[in-house]
């Protein structure tokens, strides 16, 4: 339908009716968090989630992917919160006053990188995100966890520390999934698509999947 009217990603309440849901593009103001189209925070404020966030210090970044799905609560903690461990104390003197302490260069600090979350990715309720994770698309962190290591694409962690629990789907539709990445579709084409992502029957999916990155006509 050419006038049919889609879903906007720039919009920041995207909920008729709702200010506790939030599209976070659009609400976000630190250029060093970065997110995709149509992924949502249940709360109002996220940048307030992501904690221990000194980036002209430490030159770490939140990168988050389309459509991903992030719970009350959730709390991404970045490397600022991480003490230097290569010394005898882990008492960090020189934020303190009146002790004389140098701040170490940033090569001395247990430095992680960018803390990664992939596309469609859904973190429960009161989950912690440590700094320099990758999360991979697809994955689903269960409420509560403490989510220290990197996620593989299409599983599901839980607990503290997070462990796998079971991948979601097959090796097959794990890699089809990947082959198609939906999310980077057009929007209409996205919309279109919708009965098929939400469609249980594996199988069915599964042979649609093939179909289309076969023919993609």
């Amino acid at each position: 339908m050419e006038n049919e009217q889609l879903p906007n990603p720039d919009t920041v309440f995207p909920v008729p009716d709702n200010r506790t849901v939030v599209y976070i593009k659009p609400a976000i103001t630190n250029r060093h968090i970065r997110a995709g189209d149509f992924s949502y925070f249940s709360g109002a404020d996220f940048q307030s989630r992501v904690s221990h966030f000194y980036p002209d210090f430490y030159h770490d970044a939140l990168v988050i992917g389309k459509f991903c799905q992030i719970a009350f609560g959730v709390e991404f903690v970045m490397n600022g919160a991480n003490h230097q461990m290569n010394c005898v104390s882990t008492f960090p003197f020189y934020i303190f006053e009146n002790w004389g302490e140098a701040t170490p260069p940033v090569e001395l600090m247990p430095v992680k990188g960018d803390t990664v979350v992939g596309n469609d990715v859904w973190i429960g309720q009161n989950a912690v995100i440590l700094p320099g994770v990758r999360i991979g698309d697809g994955a689903i962190v269960g409420a509560q966890s403490v989510v220290g290591s990197d996620v593989e694409p299409y599983s599901i962690v839980a607990g503290n520390p997070a462990r796998l629990v079971r991948k979601r789907f097959d090796d097959e539709l794990t890699a089809l999934l990947l082959r198609l990445k939906w999310w980077d579709l057009p929007t209409g084409e996205i919309r279109r698509l919708v009965p098929l992502l939400h469609n249980s029957d594996l199988e069915f999916v599964k042979a649609s999947l093939q179909s289309m990155l076969q023919d993609p006509t």
